[in-house]
């Protein structure tokens, strides 16, 4: 199996949608996806979200699946933090960035919202934890992989070669992906970032029909977007 995260284009949060860029962008990546086809088409409740996945679903003839966990609400609620006296995502102050990259919070493995310094949030943080695990956890299975909990790794359950294409957001991605692929959430929001319409494939590959440990293929690409000579700023922040 094949799961394409597809980050929404470049929005406006209030009202949620999308600018006329975003709307160029979703268009070029249903051309993208287009070119292989994709099996299934899932998508974040959010307006956003959706109208990134419209183009695709008309492309291809597809029906989005609405994954209502998937929405960025929910993780907004669990894991934003007051910093700076203004609310924003635990990992962007300095201070949260710097605790992030310690030795300590790296011995806490997947309990790192367990230190100290993270007190005032801890209930917040285990709860978005618990309930990302345990979505993603059934969104997997449907598909046909079951977690092993000890080992991070899954179950092959029911063969799927399919493309399954999934239209959703940053926030919500760093902690779908990072759980999927067994990194604590600390780690991986310091080192990786999203650009709007980013697409990041991550290949299910099967040892024996039996064992599944999947890979990242490419992470947050926006060839689409060099491909049809749209803007390459990253998320209108820098240029490359």
């Amino acid at each position: 199996m094949l799961l394409y995260y597809i980050r929404h284009g470049d929005p406006i949060y209030d009202p949620d949608s999308l600018t006329p860029l975003g709307h160029r962008q979703a268009e070029s990546v249903a051309k993208r996806l287009a070119l292989f086809g994709v099996d299934k088409v899932y998508a974040s409740t959010s307006n956003r979200a959706i109208q990134t996945a419209q183009p695709t679903c008309e492309m291809l003839k597809k029906e989005a699946i609405l994954l209502d966990f998937a929405n960025e609400k929910y993780a907004w609620q669990e894991f934003s933090v007051e910093a700076d006296g203004m609310r924003t995502w635990i990992f962007r102050p300095r201070k949260y960035r710097r605790l992030f990259a310690s030795p300590n919070i790296r011995k806490l493995g997947d309990t790192w919202y367990e230190h100290p310094d993270l007190s005032p949030y801890k209930d917040n943080f285990k709860m978005g934890l618990e309930r990302i695990s345990r979505e993603t956890d059934n969104f997997l299975l449907s598909l046909g992989y079951e977690r092993i909990p000890e080992d991070g790794i899954y179950r092959v359950v029911k063969p799927n070669e399919e493309r399954i294409a999934l239209f959703a957001h940053e926030g919500f991605g760093y902690l779908f992906i990072s759980y999927i692929l067994n990194i604590p959430y600390p780690i991986f929001t310091i080192h990786f970032e999203m650009c709007h319409s980013g697409m990041t494939v991550i290949e299910f590959p099967s040892q024996d029909n039996e064992l599944c440990i999947p890979k990242v293929l490419t992470y947050s690409n926006n060839g689409h977007l060099y491909h049809d000579n749209l803007p390459l700023d990253f998320n209108h922040r820098i240029k490359f």
